[in-house]
Order: structure tokens, then sequence, then C-alpha cells
């Protein structure tokens, strides 16, 4: 039997370019920038190596275009809660909570920025998306603190951007030291009385905080 004609390729530009940066952060999530193969994601994405660099010009500039859509969604995520129109109190936990369910369901991102901190946040030094992006999230949290604030709900005074440091380092420790820790204490910190308990504890933490 004669070989069939394989089907011809839809030319679907920003769709081939979004499945590239779909496989891309699993494979620099699970390797790093060093092990991470530009031939393996080429290869999952029928695609080649010369298409990659076409979009995105090297290793390292996949890498970053990486980097910067995961946060993107992160910040865009945050800015669709619309938490200007909450109470201050409400707004927050709503934020915290969406920091803490955003980072478990994606582990990746957490490694993602576990490995440019490897790297000394050299890569990110070149973006310039990123430190963008990363304005709005202090701008959200200031509005919060500013409007607590003037309700008296809140009363201490608070750097926004210590806050956001409060905020993220318990969320992303519970991701990136999982293993390490799970595996010190014998505790499984995905499982469900664990996952409720954690998010109710920073929730309770950093609201009690603001309001000594």
């Amino acid at each position: 039997m004669p070989n069939q004609p394989r089907a011809a390729r839809k030319n679907n530009p920003e769709k081939t370019r979004e499945d590239i940066l779909t496989v891309a952060t699993e494979e620099f999530a699970s390797h790093g920038l060093s092990g991470g193969r530009v031939d393996a994601i080429a290869e999952r994405t029928r695609t080649s190596k010369r298409m990659i660099y076409y979009y995105f010009g090297s290793k390292e500039g996949l890498y970053l275009a990486v980097l910067e859509k995961a946060y993107r969604e992160i910040r865009s995520l945050e800015a669709d809660l619309e938490l200007s129109g909450m109470a201050p109190e409400a707004a927050l936990r709503t934020l915290i909570s969406t920091t803490f369910d955003h980072d478990e369901s994606h582990p990746d991102f957490v490694r993602l920025v576990s490995v440019e901190n490897v790297h000394q946040a050299a890569h990110m030094q070149r973006s310039t998306e990123i430190s963008e992006l990363n304005i709005s999230i202090i701008e959200t949290l200031s509005d919060i603190l500013q409007r607590g604030q003037a309700e008296e709900v809140f009363r201490r005074d608070v750097d926004p951007i210590d806050l956001h440091m409060m905020i993220s380092a318990f969320c992303f420790f519970r991701v990136s030291n999982r293993y390490t820790f799970g595996t010190i204490f014998q505790r499984d910190l995905s499982a469900p009385e664990f996952y409720d308990r954690h998010k109710q504890m920073i929730s309770d933490a950093v609201i009690s905080y603001l309001k000594a």
C-alpha cells in the first residue's frame, strides 16, 4: 500500500510558540537550564531546534521567555481577583489563599524560581518585563495596607515588599522543600488536613501581625 502523505502542519505561529513554552517550562523545571535539552523540547513539540531558535534566539532566550511567562501568569491571576473592591482583610486573605493555591498547583513555577536563584538571577536581570510585571503585586499590597490603616483594621506600619516576602516565603517553602521536609518529619504537606491548616495558618499569621 503506498505511503499516505503526511497532513500539512497548520501555520499557527502563536500556538506553536505557546506549545514550545509549555514544554520548555516542564523541561527546565525538571532539569534546570544546564540540563534542559532543546532537542527534547523540539521532539515533544514536533518542531525543530531551528524553529525554536527562530522564535527565541537561543536556549537562554527560551529559558528567559519561560520565566517571563510564569510571572505573567501569576500576576494576571492576581489582577483577576479585583481586590480593590473588597474590604482590606478579605482582600488580603483572598490574595494569600490565591498565592497558596497557585504555588501548590504550579510546582514548576517554584522549581523555575529555584533554578534561577542558583544562577543568582543572572537571566532575570536581563528582563525588563519581569521587573515591570512585579510592580503590580506591590501596588496591590500597598493599596490593601493603606485602606486597612485608614479603616483602622490594620495597626502596624508594614513595608509592602516585606509583606510580599512574608507571604511568598511560607507558600513557596511548602512546595520547594516538600520532599526534604516530608522525609525528615514523615509528613506529606499536600495531604488535605495539612494543606487546609497551613492555608489558614498563613492567613491568620499575617492578619494578626498587621493588627498587632
